[in-house]
């Protein structure tokens, strides 16, 4: 497996990849991490109060509680120097038992890898957690992870068409009420590619599409020619692969309300032990 890391942020990256390698597919949608990120108290170098480990507790049980509204919650504890911002955003497709197992999950990995740290940000295949210090709603941060196959390339037809079909999509997402679209590709009989884009919420819908654009122009060398991959950032991910890997959507998320679901949870993407986890920060 492959590492490339570009620094260039006060986060500490101490894991990119907890995917298990497997050469067999997996025919359901599952919800792993491509990695967390850490701020670089973590190296036991700065001691973090009990204050302010109580407000973290207090934010992180306020997310958990409050996500399924609308699948997206932020909200800020404590005063002064040990006032805590965080936020949750679930996948625009997954069940609210999906959204709250992964914040769930989200939980554990901060509370356990991130235990002396004022910073983290924490990635699952269905929803992303972040938690600072410092106030950082609203503002985009181009740091971006990209998981890849790099020895899976697809067939010449789809190459053609795939980054101007997620280009195009890139387009459209900010446009939608939750900066969140899903679209599919025919490429003939290569048959369909399927991608999928969201920001978070707390984003302006004109940094949306310069987060999405920009994780474009930074792995779009790097993926082009591939059958499947996938970018998660601080503030927007996207994913693209030959099979439906999201579910179908009847009801979307709107505010105040909840969503429905029918339909197919599609293949989750396959992992093989030519992995390439790419971090562009």
């Amino acid at each position: 497996m492959k590492n490339t890391f570009h620094k260039g942020t006060n986060f500490l990256i101490l894991a990119l990849s907890t995917l298990v390698l497997s050469f067999i597919p997996c025919y359901a949608d599952t919800n792993v991490s491509p990695g967390y990120m850490c701020s670089p108290e973590a190296d036991n170098s700065t001691t973090i109060s009990e204050s302010f480990k109580t407000n973290l507790n207090n934010l992180l049980d306020s997310l958990a509680a409050n996500v399924l509204q609308s699948g997206f919650y932020k909200a800020a504890v404590g005063k002064n120097s040990n006032k805590i911002y965080g936020l949750i955003q679930c996948r625009g497709d997954v069940s609210p038992t999906n959204c709250a197992n992964c914040t769930n999950e989200s939980i554990k990995v901060a509370l356990h890898n991130c235990t002396n740290s004022k910073s983290a940000a924490i990635w699952f295949s269905w929803c992303f957690m972040r938690y600072s210090s410092e106030k950082f709603f609203g503002t985009w941060e181009g740091g971006s992870v990209g998981i890849y196959n790099q020895t899976d390339f697809d067939d010449s037809t789809a190459v053609l068409k795939g980054i101007g079909f997620m280009t195009t999509l890139a387009s459209v997402t900010p446009n939608q009420l939750l900066m969140f679209q899903t679209s599919v590709l025919d490429v003939g009989q290569s048959g369909q590619r399927f991608g999928m884009a969201q920001c978070g919420r707390d984003l302006r819908r004109s940094d949306c599409g310069k987060c999405l654009d920009g994780q474009l122009v930074s792995f779009g060398t790097s993926v082009e020619k591939l059958r499947g991959w996938e970018i998660y950032g601080l503030g927007c991910s996207m994913w693209y692969h030959d099979f439906q890997f999201y579910s179908n959507i009847s009801t979307p998320y709107s505010a105040g309300g909840r969503r429905l679901w029918h339909g197919v949870v599609g293949v989750s993407m396959t992992v093989l032990s030519t992995l390439t986890v790419q971090a562009v920060l």
